[in-house]
């Protein structure tokens, strides 16, 4: 079985009731930067910026 990529992340996107691109717009990336960054082991410097943006979004909800 293929491994997913950056199954932390989306997992964390998802039980939050976020969308890839709401975190994109978050982060200041564009939509499909989110989608290729997650495609492949995530830098962590790309990690942090997913991270903090995915914490910012959580709360203000």
């Amino acid at each position: 079985m293929r491994e997913i990529k950056n199954a932390d992340i989306r997992d964390e996107i998802k039980r939050n009731g976020l969308t890839q691109w709401e975190v994109a717009e978050q982060a200041g990336i564009k939509e499909i930067t989110i989608y290729r960054w997650l495609r492949t082991d995530l830098t962590p410097e790309h990690r942090a910026i997913l991270t903090k943006a995915i914490e910012e979004l959580k709360a203000c909800s």
